[in-house]
Protein backbone atom coordinates (compact mmCIF):
# COMPACT_ATOMS: atom_id res chain seq x y z
CA UNK A 1 0.00 0.00 0.00
CA UNK A 2 1.46 3.38 -0.91
CA UNK A 3 0.90 6.43 1.23
CA UNK A 4 -0.52 9.08 -0.82
CA UNK A 5 0.10 11.35 2.10
CA UNK A 6 3.96 11.32 2.04
CA UNK A 7 4.64 10.75 -1.97
CA UNK A 8 5.17 13.67 -3.09
CA UNK A 9 7.88 14.13 -0.44
CA UNK A 10 9.72 10.86 -0.86
CA UNK A 11 9.33 10.54 -4.59
CA UNK A 12 10.90 14.08 -4.46
CA UNK A 13 13.41 13.13 -2.18
CA UNK A 14 14.81 10.60 -4.75
CA UNK A 15 12.89 7.50 -3.67
CA UNK A 16 13.44 5.23 -7.01
CA UNK A 17 11.69 2.13 -5.47
CA UNK A 18 8.50 4.18 -4.82
CA UNK A 19 8.73 5.77 -8.33
CA UNK A 20 8.98 1.97 -9.75
CA UNK A 21 6.38 0.74 -7.75
CA UNK A 22 4.12 3.42 -8.48
CA UNK A 23 4.93 2.97 -12.36
CA UNK A 24 3.71 -0.47 -11.72
CA UNK A 25 0.76 0.21 -10.50
CA UNK A 26 -0.27 2.40 -13.35
CA UNK A 27 0.45 -0.05 -15.67
CA UNK A 28 -1.49 -2.78 -13.95
CA UNK A 29 -4.56 -0.70 -13.31
CA UNK A 30 -4.42 -0.66 -9.82
CA UNK A 31 -7.50 0.24 -7.96
CA UNK A 32 -5.57 2.83 -5.98
CA UNK A 33 -4.42 4.78 -8.71
CA UNK A 34 -7.36 7.65 -8.42
CA UNK A 35 -6.19 8.32 -4.85
CA UNK A 36 -2.42 8.50 -5.84
CA UNK A 37 -3.25 10.42 -9.20
CA UNK A 38 -4.82 12.86 -6.81
CA UNK A 39 -1.85 13.20 -4.52
CA UNK A 40 0.47 13.91 -7.71
CA UNK A 41 -1.48 16.35 -9.12
CA UNK A 42 -0.53 19.05 -7.49
CA UNK A 43 3.33 17.94 -8.86
CA UNK A 44 2.67 18.02 -12.72
CA UNK A 45 3.02 20.25 -15.24
CA UNK A 46 7.01 20.98 -15.56
CA UNK A 47 8.30 18.33 -17.36
CA UNK A 48 9.48 18.55 -21.33
CA UNK A 49 8.15 15.31 -23.00
CA UNK A 50 10.04 14.19 -25.88
CA UNK A 51 8.62 11.76 -28.24
CA UNK A 52 10.65 9.51 -30.38
CA UNK A 53 9.15 7.48 -33.21
CA UNK A 54 9.88 5.95 -37.07
CA UNK A 55 10.54 2.78 -38.31
CA UNK A 56 11.86 -0.07 -36.27
CA UNK A 57 15.48 0.05 -36.83
CA UNK A 58 16.85 3.43 -37.58
CA UNK A 59 18.04 3.72 -34.14
CA UNK A 60 15.47 4.85 -31.64
CA UNK A 61 17.32 3.65 -28.43
CA UNK A 62 21.12 5.20 -29.78
CA UNK A 63 19.38 8.07 -30.22
CA UNK A 64 17.45 8.86 -27.09
CA UNK A 65 21.09 7.13 -25.02
CA UNK A 66 23.15 10.01 -26.72
CA UNK A 67 20.03 12.49 -25.69
CA UNK A 68 20.00 11.28 -22.06
CA UNK A 69 23.87 11.98 -22.15
CA UNK A 70 23.30 15.57 -23.59
CA UNK A 71 20.95 16.76 -21.42
CA UNK A 72 22.52 15.07 -18.14
CA UNK A 73 25.80 17.17 -19.07
CA UNK A 74 23.55 20.26 -18.68
CA UNK A 75 22.57 19.38 -15.66
CA UNK A 76 18.68 17.65 -16.41
CA UNK A 77 17.08 15.33 -14.74
CA UNK A 78 15.84 12.56 -17.42
CA UNK A 79 13.29 10.14 -17.60
CA UNK A 80 12.62 7.34 -20.02
CA UNK A 81 9.84 5.52 -20.97
CA UNK A 82 10.39 2.70 -23.63
CA UNK A 83 7.19 1.24 -25.07
CA UNK A 84 8.02 -2.35 -26.37
CA UNK A 85 5.59 -4.57 -28.47
CA UNK A 86 3.79 -7.43 -26.76
CA UNK A 87 3.55 -10.57 -28.20
CA UNK A 88 -0.16 -12.12 -29.21
CA UNK A 89 0.41 -15.38 -28.05
CA UNK A 90 1.72 -14.77 -24.02
CA UNK A 91 1.18 -11.12 -23.53
CA UNK A 92 4.69 -10.92 -22.78
CA UNK A 93 7.51 -8.66 -24.19
CA UNK A 94 11.17 -8.32 -24.70
CA UNK A 95 11.53 -5.15 -22.74
CA UNK A 96 15.36 -4.59 -24.36
CA UNK A 97 15.27 -1.19 -24.10
CA UNK A 98 16.65 -0.95 -20.90
CA UNK A 99 19.87 -3.12 -22.09
CA UNK A 100 20.64 -0.99 -24.73
CA UNK A 101 20.85 1.96 -22.54
CA UNK A 102 23.19 0.80 -19.63
CA UNK A 103 25.55 3.15 -20.08
CA UNK A 104 23.06 5.44 -17.90
CA UNK A 105 21.64 2.61 -15.36
CA UNK A 106 23.58 3.55 -12.50
CA UNK A 107 22.96 7.30 -13.06
CA UNK A 108 20.89 8.35 -9.84
CA UNK A 109 19.28 11.21 -11.76
CA UNK A 110 18.53 8.86 -14.67
CA UNK A 111 15.25 6.79 -14.39
CA UNK A 112 14.56 4.36 -17.14
CA UNK A 113 11.44 2.13 -17.86
CA UNK A 114 10.34 -0.35 -20.26
CA UNK A 115 7.00 -0.77 -20.58
CA UNK A 116 4.28 -3.19 -22.58
CA UNK A 117 2.25 -2.14 -24.94
CA UNK A 118 0.40 -4.99 -24.22
CA UNK A 119 -2.22 -5.18 -27.38
CA UNK A 120 -3.03 -1.22 -27.60
CA UNK A 121 -2.54 0.37 -31.05
CA UNK A 122 -1.06 3.89 -31.24
CA UNK A 123 2.84 2.71 -30.74
CA UNK A 124 2.41 3.19 -26.85
CA UNK A 125 0.92 1.70 -23.79
CA UNK A 126 -2.40 2.66 -22.51
CA UNK A 127 -0.68 3.37 -19.40
CA UNK A 128 1.61 6.03 -20.80
CA UNK A 129 -0.05 8.84 -19.63
CA UNK A 130 -0.38 8.50 -16.18
CA UNK A 131 3.15 7.04 -16.11
CA UNK A 132 4.43 10.19 -17.53
CA UNK A 133 2.75 12.20 -14.81
CA UNK A 134 4.16 9.96 -11.93
CA UNK A 135 7.76 11.17 -13.77
CA UNK A 136 6.85 14.53 -13.62
CA UNK A 137 5.53 14.71 -10.13
CA UNK A 138 8.88 13.38 -9.06
CA UNK A 139 10.85 16.35 -10.59
CA UNK A 140 12.36 14.85 -13.75
CA UNK A 141 13.28 17.77 -16.03
CA UNK A 142 12.59 15.83 -19.37
CA UNK A 143 10.81 12.65 -20.12
CA UNK A 144 12.29 10.77 -23.20
CA UNK A 145 8.99 8.51 -24.75
CA UNK A 146 10.52 5.86 -27.36
CA UNK A 147 7.69 3.83 -28.93
CA UNK A 148 7.35 0.38 -30.58
CA UNK A 149 8.04 1.87 -34.27
CA UNK A 150 5.77 4.00 -36.36
CA UNK A 151 2.99 2.45 -38.41
CA UNK A 152 0.32 3.66 -40.19
CA UNK A 153 -1.75 4.01 -36.67
CA UNK A 154 0.97 4.16 -34.20
CA UNK A 155 1.55 8.13 -33.96
CA UNK A 156 -0.22 8.47 -31.00
CA UNK A 157 2.92 9.74 -29.42
CA UNK A 158 2.12 13.46 -31.63
CA UNK A 159 -0.88 13.13 -28.63
CA UNK A 160 0.98 12.74 -25.13
CA UNK A 161 4.95 14.26 -26.09
CA UNK A 162 5.55 18.14 -25.75
CA UNK A 163 7.65 17.46 -29.23
CA UNK A 164 7.83 15.11 -31.54
CA UNK A 165 10.93 13.22 -33.17
CA UNK A 166 10.38 11.23 -36.14
CA UNK A 167 13.80 9.09 -36.95
CA UNK A 168 14.82 7.41 -40.23
CA UNK A 169 17.68 6.05 -41.99
CA UNK A 170 18.99 5.44 -45.23
CA UNK A 171 18.42 2.03 -46.26
CA UNK A 172 15.13 1.43 -44.50
CA UNK A 173 13.63 1.32 -48.12
CA UNK A 174 11.58 4.51 -49.76
CA UNK A 175 11.56 7.17 -48.06
CA UNK A 176 8.30 8.70 -49.50
CA UNK A 177 6.43 5.40 -48.46
CA UNK A 178 7.93 5.98 -44.85
CA UNK A 179 6.50 9.47 -44.76
CA UNK A 180 3.24 7.82 -45.71
CA UNK A 181 2.93 5.91 -42.83
CA UNK A 182 1.43 9.03 -40.59
CA UNK A 183 4.99 10.51 -39.99
CA UNK A 184 4.88 14.05 -41.97
CA UNK A 185 1.88 14.90 -40.57
CA UNK A 186 3.33 14.15 -36.48
CA UNK A 187 7.26 15.41 -37.01
CA UNK A 188 7.95 18.66 -35.29
CA UNK A 189 11.57 17.44 -35.51
CA UNK A 190 13.21 15.03 -38.70
CA UNK A 191 16.00 13.14 -37.49
CA UNK A 192 17.99 10.99 -40.33
CA UNK A 193 19.85 9.12 -38.09
CA UNK A 194 23.27 6.62 -39.45
CA UNK A 195 23.78 9.93 -41.63
CA UNK A 196 27.48 8.38 -42.39
CA UNK A 197 25.90 5.12 -44.76
CA UNK A 198 24.89 5.60 -48.50
CA UNK A 199 21.81 7.12 -48.67
CA UNK A 200 21.64 9.52 -46.07
CA UNK A 201 21.42 12.77 -48.11
CA UNK A 202 18.82 11.10 -50.56
CA UNK A 203 16.11 10.49 -47.42
CA UNK A 204 17.19 14.27 -46.06
CA UNK A 205 16.66 15.77 -50.02
CA UNK A 206 13.19 13.48 -49.67
CA UNK A 207 12.12 14.91 -46.55
CA UNK A 208 12.98 18.79 -47.52
CA UNK A 209 10.62 18.05 -50.44
CA UNK A 210 7.55 16.92 -48.72
CA UNK A 211 7.81 19.09 -45.57
CA UNK A 212 7.94 22.31 -48.54
CA UNK A 213 4.56 20.49 -49.42
CA UNK A 214 2.95 20.55 -46.28
CA UNK A 215 0.86 23.22 -45.21
CA UNK A 216 2.34 25.39 -43.01
CA UNK A 217 0.88 25.11 -39.36
CA UNK A 218 -1.02 28.24 -37.25
CA UNK A 219 2.35 29.10 -35.92
CA UNK A 220 4.42 28.73 -38.95
CA UNK A 221 6.55 26.18 -37.33
CA UNK A 222 8.65 24.73 -40.25
CA UNK A 223 9.90 20.80 -39.20
CA UNK A 224 13.50 21.42 -39.24
CA UNK A 225 15.79 17.99 -39.80
CA UNK A 226 19.07 16.82 -38.25
CA UNK A 227 21.27 14.22 -39.19
CA UNK A 228 23.41 12.76 -36.93
CA UNK A 229 25.19 9.24 -36.04
CA UNK A 230 23.81 8.09 -32.85
CA UNK A 231 26.51 5.34 -32.31
CA UNK A 232 29.59 8.46 -32.16
CA UNK A 233 27.22 11.13 -30.96
CA UNK A 234 27.59 13.17 -33.92
CA UNK A 235 25.09 15.82 -34.32
CA UNK A 236 23.36 15.44 -30.78
CA UNK A 237 24.21 19.04 -29.76
CA UNK A 238 22.35 20.09 -33.03
CA UNK A 239 19.56 17.81 -32.28
CA UNK A 240 19.24 19.22 -28.56
CA UNK A 241 19.30 22.71 -29.66
CA UNK A 242 16.06 22.14 -32.34
CA UNK A 243 14.64 20.79 -29.13
CA UNK A 244 15.49 23.80 -27.03
CA UNK A 245 14.35 26.06 -30.22
CA UNK A 246 10.88 24.61 -30.36
CA UNK A 247 10.32 24.78 -26.71
CA UNK A 248 10.72 28.39 -27.05
CA UNK A 249 8.81 29.33 -30.39
CA UNK A 250 5.90 27.17 -28.95
CA UNK A 251 5.48 28.70 -25.54
CA UNK A 252 5.90 32.21 -27.58
CA UNK A 253 3.21 31.22 -29.84
CA UNK A 254 0.61 29.56 -27.41
CA UNK A 255 0.82 26.39 -28.67
CA UNK A 256 2.80 25.00 -25.81
CA UNK A 257 -0.26 25.41 -23.63
CA UNK A 258 -2.86 24.93 -26.37
CA UNK A 259 -1.11 21.78 -27.00
CA UNK A 260 -1.35 20.61 -23.39
CA UNK A 261 -4.77 21.58 -22.75
CA UNK A 262 -5.77 18.99 -25.68
CA UNK A 263 -3.56 16.30 -24.25
CA UNK A 264 -5.62 16.90 -21.09
CA UNK A 265 -8.90 17.06 -22.64
CA UNK A 266 -7.86 13.62 -24.42
CA UNK A 267 -6.35 12.06 -21.33
CA UNK A 268 -9.97 12.41 -19.17
CA UNK A 269 -11.53 11.67 -22.35
CA UNK A 270 -9.89 8.46 -22.59
CA UNK A 271 -10.51 7.69 -18.58
CA UNK A 272 -14.01 8.66 -18.92
CA UNK A 273 -14.57 6.57 -21.31
CA UNK A 274 -12.91 3.30 -20.01
CA UNK A 275 -15.03 3.79 -16.98
CA UNK A 276 -17.91 3.80 -19.14
CA UNK A 277 -17.15 0.62 -21.01
CA UNK A 278 -15.98 -0.92 -17.47
CA UNK A 279 -20.04 -0.32 -16.54
CA UNK A 280 -21.79 -1.44 -19.55
CA UNK A 281 -19.79 -5.06 -19.48
CA UNK A 282 -20.24 -7.02 -22.59
CA UNK A 283 -22.62 -9.76 -23.41
CA UNK A 284 -22.70 -12.74 -21.19
CA UNK A 285 -20.60 -10.71 -18.64
CA UNK A 286 -22.54 -10.75 -15.23
CA UNK A 287 -24.83 -7.88 -14.80
CA UNK A 288 -24.96 -7.67 -18.67
CA UNK A 289 -28.09 -9.25 -19.37
CA UNK A 290 -29.98 -6.03 -20.62
CA UNK A 291 -26.67 -5.50 -23.30
CA UNK A 292 -27.13 -9.45 -24.23
CA UNK A 293 -30.93 -8.56 -25.18
CA UNK A 294 -29.99 -5.63 -26.89
CA UNK A 295 -27.51 -7.46 -28.73
CA UNK A 296 -29.64 -10.17 -29.66
CA UNK A 297 -32.06 -6.82 -30.97
CA UNK A 298 -29.67 -5.71 -33.12
CA UNK A 299 -28.66 -9.11 -34.67
CA UNK A 300 -32.63 -10.26 -35.54
CA UNK A 301 -32.78 -6.78 -37.29
CA UNK A 302 -35.98 -5.57 -34.29
CA UNK A 303 -33.78 -2.79 -33.46
CA UNK A 304 -31.08 -0.48 -35.16
CA UNK A 305 -28.27 -0.20 -32.96
CA UNK A 306 -28.38 3.56 -32.31
CA UNK A 307 -31.32 3.13 -30.51
CA UNK A 308 -29.90 -0.25 -28.77
CA UNK A 309 -27.05 2.40 -27.76
CA UNK A 310 -28.97 4.59 -26.54
CA UNK A 311 -31.68 1.95 -24.32
CA UNK A 312 -28.21 0.80 -22.59
CA UNK A 313 -26.90 3.93 -21.58
CA UNK A 314 -30.34 4.73 -20.12
CA UNK A 315 -30.57 1.63 -18.50
CA UNK A 316 -26.82 2.33 -16.70
CA UNK A 317 -27.83 5.79 -15.56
Amino acid sequence: MIDPGTILERLRSGDRRLLARILSAVEDGDPELPRLAAALAPATGHAYVIGLTGPPGVGKSSVTTELIGALRDRGDRVGVLAVDPSSPFSGGALLGDRVRMQRHALDPDVFIRSMASRGHLGGLSAAAPQALRAYDAAGYDTVLVETVGVGQSEVEVAEIADVCLVLLAPGMGDGVQAAKAGVLEIGDIFVVNKADRDGAQAVTRELRSMIALAEPGPDDWKPPIVRTVATSGAGTAELLGELDRFRAEAERTGRWSGHRLRRAAAEVSALALATLRGRLGRPGDDGSDRLSELAASVRDGRLDPYAAADKLLAARK
